[in-house]
């Protein structure tokens, strides 16, 4: 059996309430990059991987895009079995992996994910790791609000976010 090339990606979007989603996957099925968008390059550059050679995806759903639709249908669980890889700072990881932890249906302000992570002084820096998150949902960064609780500062738009946390029952 042949290993997967580290340098090719497959491409796939799926149709979903909030617009086009795409995914960005290796051969093992880790996903890169994602987002509410057709704009391939868009998503790479977030991802700071640009240059990598592109398949678009043909065939059966990968195990990331069946846990995109099990997601808008009811149930996120599978988002956390799928892989994610991200380049960044210890701080940033420390950030994304910290974001994984938060359970669908609820919140945490910026500034109690900086505690949750043992940086209390650091929620400015959490919000920006949160901005710099290439993998959308499946590191879900839509789960952080303002300090009153304000839906602020998501990538794909306020919008968006207020819809992915009324799926989650995240809104109260």
């Amino acid at each position: 059996m042949t290993e997967p090339d580290p340098m090719t990606r497959l491409v796939s979007t799926l149709e979903t309430p909030d617009g086009p989603f795409t995914l960005v996957e290796d051969g093992a099925g880790t996903v890169h990059a994602s987002g509410w968008t057709r704009d391939v390059a868009l998503l790479l550059s977030r991802a700071g991987t640009p240059g990598v050679r592109l398949l678009v995806g043909e065939g059966p759903p990968s195990a990331a895009a069946l846990a995109v639709r099990s997601f808008y249908e009811g149930d996120p669980a599978p988002l956390l079995d799928v892989s994610v890889e991200q380049r960044g700072s210890g701080f940033q990881v420390a950030v994304w992996s910290g974001l994984r932890r938060i359970p669908a249906g609820s919140v945490l302000t910026y500034a109690e994910l900086a505690v949750t992570i043992g940086h209390p002084r650091a929620a400015r820096a959490v919000g920006a790791a949160c901005g710099r998150n290439a993998v959308a949902l499946f590191v879900p960064c839509h789960r952080v609000v303002g300090a009153g609780g304000g839906l602020t500062g998501f990538a794909w738009g306020v919008d968006v976010k207020r819809h992915l946390l009324g799926l989650e029952g995240g809104l109260t």
